[in-house]
């Protein structure tokens, strides 16, 4: 039998130790851990959801890596084709972690209505296109099918739609200009099949989706020729890994950037997401650690009488202490058990009925997004629970300053 654990569980179901002097202090203990491992929950399933949101949603405009021309400029508009017979489409034959390689050619232009305007980009796709992130920010009506010789229809964002005032299933006229300047523009007829809303204002106020077959005639290109390829990853962790092996795969003529690279000054923001939840959980495990500090001597002050006793019986210093140590880890256990209770109910509210909105011009979201694996919560708990613990070994050497003798005498 562990004689130091039992004697810890004695005082914790004694009575007179719930209604003890240290009944309230030991409860602020309590809470404090219990606050603590509430913050740190939400301000990293916050963090990283955010995170995570935002790169998908980047990754379902853009891609994971895009392979263009090496000569091509840094705008979103295709203005060099390189041709779509590749060694790499459809399928890297030496690359792993591959989820999909799709074509895609961008084309500038201007939408138009009797009364207003707006210029897009208008992005072409094909029938290799991966339409599960517009599905999932879908409003109203369908992607286009694009197993069709022509098709005229197209995906619209929310935005767009509000700025000209128009509605599902309408004709929108579309002007391009020729890159030739002695050519007039080309205007063209478009049928909105469906509207979407992601929240990322940046894309959202100017992506327009459609065929590709589209872009290349109003290009004069051929079928062979696009404006590049976008390789979606199974794993956006692996990003820098598989774009400096995407680029010593493709030709010499060709350039691969990822996301990353493109947009550094986004990923760069978010990464400082970082920063402050670190600083967080420092100070939430610092703050536990302190109201568990004050606990635990208050504990061993009001138990001198026992401490002195059990000294007498013959009990040395190290098995006084674990008495603490094991009575202090119940407390603590039980501070994470609620924390852990709050948080996850707080996230699970916010993560189904989303009541806590953003400022998407801001954010890039409407609402806060939340997201929690299962060992990110493990290591929380277990990395709480051993700094707490290790913060309260060295306050539990007051019991060696405790005689048996004078502690005993005033019993």
């Amino acid at each position: 039998m562990n004689f130091e654990l039992f004697i810890a569980k004695r005082i914790i179901s004694g009575k007179k130790y719930k209604n003890s002097i240290s009944s309230p202090i030991i409860k602020i203990a309590v809470t404090a851990i219990a606050l603590g491992i509430t913050i740190m929950l939400i301000a990293v399933s916050t963090a990283v959801g955010l995170q995570l949101k935002i790169r998908d949603k980047m990754a379902g405009f853009k891609g994971h890596i895009q392979i263009v021309n090496f000569d091509s400029n840094n705008s979103d508009v295709s203005t060099t084709p390189i041709k779509k017979n590749q060694d790499f489409y459809p399928n890297f034959k030496n690359l792993t972690g591959i989820k999909n390689i799709q074509i895609f050619a961008n084309k500038a232009g201007i939408l138009r209505t009797e009364t207003d305007f707006e210029g897009i980009i208008f992005k072409g796709v094909s029938t290799d296109y991966d339409w599960s992130f517009f599905q999932e920010y879908l409003v109203e009506g369908k992607v286009p099918n694009l197993n069709q010789s022509r098709n005229t229809q197209i995906l619209l964002s929310e935005m767009l739609i509000n700025s000209l005032q128009l509605k599902l299933n309408d004709t929108i006229l579309a002007t391009f200009i020729k890159s030739e300047e002695s050519k007039l523009p080309s205007n063209r007829k478009y049928i909105i099949s469906g509207i979407y809303n992601t929240g990322f204002s940046q894309f959202d106020k100017n992506m327009m989706i459609g065929d590709i077959k589209e872009v290349q005639n109003l290009n004069n290109w051929s079928e062979n020729e696009i404006g590049g390829f976008e390789v979606i990853l199974e794993n956006l962790q692996e990003i820098s890994i598989k774009g400096d092996q995407i680029y010593n795969e493709i030709d010499s003529t060709l350039n691969s950037k990822t996301i990353v690279e493109m947009y550094p000054s986004i990923f760069e923001w978010i990464q400082l997401f970082d920063n402050n939840v670190w600083f967080i959980i420092a100070i939430m495990i610092l703050i536990a650690g302190i109201n568990m500090i004050t606990a635990l001597l208050v504990l061993i002050l009001e138990r001198v009488q026992m401490i002195g006793i059990l000294k007498a019986l013959g009990s040395n210093n190290y098995s006084i202490q674990k008495i603490f140590l094991y009575n202090a880890s119940t407390l603590i256990l039980k501070g994470l058990f609620w924390g852990n209770l709050i948080g996850l109910s707080l996230i699970g509210i916010q993560h189904f009925f989303k009541l806590i909105t953003l400022n998407p011009e801001t954010y890039y979201v409407a609402t806060i997004p939340v997201y929690i694996s299962f060992l990110t919560l493990i290591l929380l708990n277990v990395g709480t629970l051993i700094c707490c613990f290790l913060m309260l070994i060295i306050p539990s050497f007051i019991v060696t300053k405790i005689s048996p003798s004078k502690s005993i005498k005033f019993a």
